[in-house]
């Protein structure tokens, strides 16, 4: 009889014992995912903020008529990227660092989706203080884009980069599109002009790249369109492009070497 009762018990405990560790181990386990989810979730937050805010910059910046880019300049664009608040300065030693975004025009002269960059760079000198300046480069020459579509791309080595005109209606001729590949603009406390960025180094983020749009995705295959879709995380930039740089074909260099 004593037995008997002794087993009950015993199998009662054991019962209670592997429910109350399934349970636990479930909740862990619904722990551990809602706190991935969370991260994750986070990490998307903070590439759309990018993309909004890109899109925001070149939406204020083309919509000042007499400090804007040049339409010419915007419809001769083989690729734009736009980096808001890129961070100036140092003690002693100055740097710049900032992410954003970019997209290049297709063939058939629309956009490609947007990959995420990164720049960086630095200059010795007595500097103090820190600044934060919205960049935008205007690439005229799809040499500069092959350079970045490797990985990086140095202004100023790999690419020439210089200050690029201002003015909405500003005419954009042949000698000045021959002087830079890159015209580089920036806007700091209210005020937008050309700017100098040689020495800063362009980039592929291949690590935002991933999380909007696959694991196994690159910076190239985003900007070569290669069975990529644009997506809803993007968008704000890509309509921005469009409205400001409407789709159209121009003549490139790899089509009039085919043409020859």
């Amino acid at each position: 009889m004593l037995k008997s009762i002794f087993r009950c018990l015993l199998s009662s405990m054991i019962a209670v014992f592997v429910l109350v560790n399934t349970g636990t181990a479930q909740q862990s386990k619904q722990a551990t995912s809602d706190k991935e989810q969370a991260t994750s979730d986070k990490n998307i937050k903070n590439e759309v903020e990018r993309a909004t805010e890109a899109a925001n910059v070149l939406t204020e910046i083309m919509n000042i008529p007499e400090q804007s880019i040049p339409e010419d300049l915007m419809a001769r664009a083989h690729g734009i990227a736009v980096i808001p608040h890129v961070v100036k300065g140092a003690f002693g030693i100055g740097g710049q660092w900032g992410k954003g975004l970019m997209s290049q025009r297709r063939e058939d002269g629309s956009w490609s989706s947007p990959a995420y960059i990164e720049i960086g760079g630095g200059s010795l000198g007595f500097q103090i203080g820190v600044q934060a300046t919205d960049v935008v480069l205007v690439f005229t020459d799809e040499d500069g884009l092959k350079g970045l579509l490797k990985g990086k791309l140095k202004l100023g080595a790999d690419a020439s980069a210089t200050a690029g005109p201002v003015g909405r209606k500003a005419e954009v001729g042949t000698d000045v599109l021959l002087k830079s590949g890159i015209f580089a603009y920036s806007r700091s406390k209210g005020l937008f002009a050309g700017i100098s960025l040689d020495g800063s180094v362009v980039s592929i983020d291949d690590s935002a790249n991933r999380k909007v749009y696959g694991k196994d995705v690159t910076g190239e295959q985003i900007l070569l369109g290669k069975g990529l879709r644009s997506n809803t995380t993007v968008e704000p930039f890509l309509a921005a492009l469009q409205k400001f740089s409407p789709a159209h074909v121009h003549i490139t260099k790899a089509r009039t070497q085919k043409s020859d």
